[in-house]
């Protein structure tokens, strides 16, 4: 009898912790809390992080665009995968030379791209240096 009561005494407290700890995660998400839910929409548009960020964007663009226009000893540049094309088409291995054609083309097309992103980021940082770094003061 007294391990029936033991064991319906354990039950009842389990069944009021799961009780609460559903009500606190239920609560978590809610408007107000300070705690976003995962799928929460944003409620601004990061204006102030991306001005925080522009100084390392601006470098890692800059380097990216240097590797890619090196000369054929430049790992990841252009003209050293133009040379290994070369030497694929020379060998006679025309799967590997396919397939750094295909790599070519989509390293070619990053020039463009990240040359557009320069200018969009000059953009944003002047604006970011006249709204006081995006802080909305």
């Amino acid at each position: 009898m007294r391990t029936t009561k033991t064991a319906a005494l354990a039950l009842t407290a389990v069944a009021a912790l799961l009780t609460a700890t559903g009500a606190a995660a239920a609560d978590a998400g809610t408007p107000g809390t300070g705690t976003p839910s995962p799928g929460a929409e944003p409620t601004g548009d990061g204006a102030q992080a991306l001005c925080k960020r522009v100084p390392k964007i601006e470098k890692r663009l800059a380097r990216a665009l240097t590797r890619l226009g090196g000369d054929a000893t430049q790992r990841g540049s252009i003209s050293r995968l133009e040379k290994r094309v070369e030497n694929a088409r020379k060998a006679g291995h025309t799967e590997i030379e396919t397939y750094l054609n295909d790599k070519l083309a989509f390293r070619r097309s990053l020039v463009p791209t990240l040359e557009k992103r320069q200018k969009d980021l000059a953009a944003v940082k002047t604006w970011c240096k006249a709204n006081n770094n995006g802080s909305g003061k």
